[in-house]
């Protein structure tokens, strides 16, 4: 056995194999793969090796099409036969929502260049005559997919990484893992030591287990999952006999089931709910090819809507029912990139859909740790997005929840109830009795929006108007029982509430909650030329001033975005975005000096913070501080210690809204106080509480840009449109490439739209854009409808030449065409006077 090795890739399913060939091929040809038992032992074994290119994920949707594209072409390479079926993918529709949610996707599918084709009930009949059509709106189809055989891709994989020079060690067990004086990794086996520079846990059902190796909690437990797979059927046998056409893999999703031939009779996979987590402390030492007692009562509603559908499923017998471990997160994606807190210590876990994603994480992970940054934006995915809160508890709510739901509708304003609540603020209490509708973020509840005393959601709008299975669309009930919100693709019951939170800010002044911002203090003798090396922005030499700058890959993309305060000598206050603590805290700690010179300190949960915005905001906020607020004494973009009545706070003039406004950053055991305060002192100027849902419509009516969707490290900084926040005059990360991108030119602009004729939908992000010719010319990457404009808003990245203000361009929302204008950036107080006053 080597010694010594470049990466060693830990675990033998599809995924640690496609990750040891990306880093052959990557040029990594003395790395290895250490696997216990033999190859594909653990889920990939007993996989149904389906190829679904649907994900509503931008980032995991072009990682799916990657691996589809690839196996193909690995099977050229190799030589080997992969098994792989291009039948197509077939999914059905009984509903409007789920209609509506195939358009949103056949948007995002467009964008990444998948290939979608819409059928209706007739040409659905042709393709898979031996469907019933009774009750079907309508079908898409993913021509380019299909099925493999999930034993043959992992060889074929295992053979090129060889042929590339990779080393594999079958029947080899680690036992233990540790990082040296010298950052290099120490990889202990039954049958040896190696050395390596980086280590990559691709381990599956033993993922926790590796965890613990090293000491880090990896959010991921297996779920139960059911497949059964029937005798022939003759019909199906007489299809072959004539040479007809295989038919594609059928998935109904509104009763959670896929459906596929198989040696001439069928296999169903149903997703239901109660299927039970697994392996909590991790397999035993000896798990090989292991499968659990099959449970079919919990599948009956979907065997029977099964058989309503295709008949001739309830004509066969069963051969086999596999009840096998898959892998899951709390939101159902994989965890790909960088071990939080390690050094050169790597993440490919928590694949549910591990065969279709093996090849792109493979691909992706390989390019992160050789070339040092991805080239998709992998936030979706980011082994960060989840904190401490993700303990075992915590995972086995959600990772349940998460199965459950596969194939229910994806709302993106759905919030699901396991788990919760976990994080609030102190305010929490006092926000629901003002009529608060809660979501999630990084564990921490946060106000949506407020509904109005008494309101309640009508019966007839609960369920989506069919009786299907996944009927739910709608958010938990209340503590008193009312049920206040309904989830749809369209603008949904809460849009005038929100409307009417957005008025009141606008004419008076309100209140939001933002306590679950990241917070870290950076201190120490050399915090101030540290953050000034790392940082696109300069900082701000007199203390008081208010900086937003943003961290840059080495190749000018955005990894990071942050608010910059000094407020005290020496020691700067950092705030990110709450959902992306783990991420951004993580960044700066490996970027930060090893001598002393510099100190980071975390503090998101020392700290709450109360936003205060409006006309009527100064006003409020003068009954309570004796400090002076007028603008020649408090200008737009500084900061103070005030007195916030016996309280104190650092009030920071800056808001995400665009409005007169100060950020009440606090701390947290003083919240109550302060907001009892406010929303005393503000009774005679109108004060409300305002949610989520309208700072984002008020935030796009600014053109802010998010991290994520404007701000990513697939667009130079520059495409982003933060040209008055980079300082190229000084050295910062990712400067030079920043420079030379520019000046070779854009291949994106950042930009405005204005959309029209819109009357029940808006854009979400990652909609279709369109010239005059249907040629696509960009994408969206945020939207919503503008209270203050009274206009329907896209914030879209755009091929430079369309980009013009004035350019008449179309959006595709939901299927549909409207027509959309590029406008000046900041619809809503273009020349900030507002936020000046």
């Amino acid at each position: 056995m080597k010694t010594h090795a470049r990466a060693v890739v830990i675990g033998g399913g599809v995924v640690g194999v496609s990750t040891l060939y990306h880093l052959a091929t990557k040029g990594w040809s003395d790395s290895i793969l250490i696997e216990r038992k033999e190859l594909t032992s653990g889920s990939t074994w007993h996989a149904a090796g389906l190829l679904p290119l649907f994900n509503l994920s931008y980032s995991v949707g072009q990682i799916h099409k990657y691996s589809v594209k690839f196996y193909e072409e690995l099977q050229e390479e190799t030589g080997m036969n992969v098994g792989f079926s291009k039948v197509s993918n077939i999914r059905l529709a009984r509903s409007k929502d789920r209609w509506d949610e195939f358009m949103y996707y056949a948007g995002i599918a467009e964008t990444i260049g998948v290939n979608v084709k819409l059928l209706t009930p007739e040409e659905l009949k042709e393709v898979w005559p031996l469907a019933e059509t009774d009750g079907i709106l309508g079908a898409i189809q993913h021509p380019d997919d299909g099925y493999i055989q999930p034993a043959d891709l992992t060889q074929a994989l295992a053979k090129g990484a060889r042929d590339k020079g990779a080393t594999i060690y079958r029947n080899t067990t680690v036992t233990a893992i540790e990082q040296m004086e010298d950052g290099k990794w120490k990889v202990t086996t039954d049958k040896g030591e190696v050395i390596a520079e980086h280590v990559i846990s691709c381990t599956g059902n033993f993922a926790r287990k590796t965890g613990e190796m090293v000491g880090i909690n990896i959010p991921v437990i297996p779920v139960e999952h059911q497949y059964i797979v029937t005798e022939p059927h003759p019909a199906i046998l007489e299809r072959k006999a004539k040479g007809l056409p295989e038919m594609g893999v059928l998935r109904e999703s509104d009763s959670a089931w896929y459906m596929r031939e198989e040696a001439g009779g069928l296999i169903l996979g149903p997703y239901e709910h109660g299927a039970p987590v697994c392996y909590v402390d991790g397999p035993s030492p000896e798990s090989e090819y292991e499968l659990f007692q099959e449970e079919l009562e919990r599948l009956m509603p979907h065997i029977e809507t099964a058989i309503a559908r295709v008949p001739i499923f309830g004509e066969v017998g069963i051969k086999k029912v596999y009840n096998g471990a898959i892998a899951y997160t709390p939101d159902g994606n994989p965890i790909v990139g960088p071990a939080p807190g390690l050094k050169n210590f790597w993440l490919n876990e928590g694949h549910s859909f591990g065969i279709t994603a093996a090849g792109g994480a493979g691909w992706q992970l390989a390019e992160w740790i050789v070339e040092g940054e991805p080239s998709l934006d992998m936030m979706g995915v980011d082994p960060r997005r989840f904190g401490p809160y993700a303990t075992e508890g915590y995972l086995i709510a959600k990772n349940e929840e998460a199965y459950a739901n596969v194939f229910t509708m994806h709302y993106p304003d759905e919030e699901r109830a396991a788990a919760r609540p976990l994080k609030t603020t102190p305010v929490y209490d006092r926000l629901k009795k003002l009529g608060g509708v809660f979501g999630s973020v990084y564990g921490w509840e946060r106000a949506n929006w407020y509904a109005p005393e008494g309101y309640e959601l009508p019966e007839s709008e609960k369920g989506v108007g069919v009786d299907v299975l996944t009927n739910h669309n709608y958010a938990p009930p209340l503590d008193d029982g009312r049920t206040v919100e309904k989830w749809s693709f369209r603008r949904s019951n809460y849009f005038e509430h929100v409307g009417n939170e957005v008025k009141n800010v606008t004419n008076n002044v309100g209140v939001l909650d933002m306590s679950a911002f990241a917070k870290m203090e950076v201190s120490g003798p050399g915090a101030r030329a540290w953050l000034d090396s790392i940082l696109a922005n300069a900082i701000p030499k007199k203390r008081g001033r208010i900086a937003l700058t943003h961290l840059l890959t080495p190749a000018g993309g955005v990894k990071a975005e942050f608010t910059v305060y000094e407020w005290a000598p020496g020691r700067f206050y950092l705030v990110s975005a709450g959902g992306l603590e783990a991420h951004d805290h993580d960044v700066l700690r490996r970027l930060a000096p090893t001598d002393g010179s510099v100190v980071l300190q975390p503090i998101t949960q020392k700290y709450g913070v109360l936003v205060l915005a409006g006309p009527k905001s100064r006003d409020l906020l003068k009954k309570l501080t004796r400090t002076s607020l007028d603008n020649k004494d408090f200008p737009w973009l500084t900061a103070k210690e005030i007195s916030v009545g016996v309280a104190r706070a650092h009030a920071l003039r800056v808001n995400f809204v665009g409005e007169l406004g100060w950020e009440l950053h606090h701390p947290i055991e003083t919240q109550n106080y302060i907001f009892d305060q406010l929303m005393e002192a503000g009774a005679e100027f109108g004060i409300k509480p305002f949610g989520i849902r309208a700072m984002v419509s008020m935030s796009v009516e600014k053109s802010y840009r998010n991290m994520g969707r404007e701000l990513s490290v697939e667009y130079n900084a520059y495409e982003s449109g933060l040209d008055r926040f980079l300082r190229p005059e000084k050295s910062f990360i990712g400067r030079d490439a920043l420079v030379a991108y520019k000046e070779k030119g854009v291949k994106w602009i950042f930009s405005t739209l204005v959309v029209e004729g819109n009357t029940d939908v808006d854009a979400r992000g990652s909609e279709a854009i369109y010239n005059a010719n249907g040629t696509l010319v960009g994408r969206v990457t945020s939207g919503g409808f503008g209270w203050r404009v009274g206009k329907s808003l896209a914030l879209a990245m755009l091929a430079p030449e369309f980009s013009e203000i004035g350019t008449q361009l179309k959006i595709k929302i939901l299927g549909k065409l409207y027509d959309a204008q590029v406008v000046a950036e900041s619809p809503f107080d273009g020349d900030n006077q507002v936020l000046r006053a």
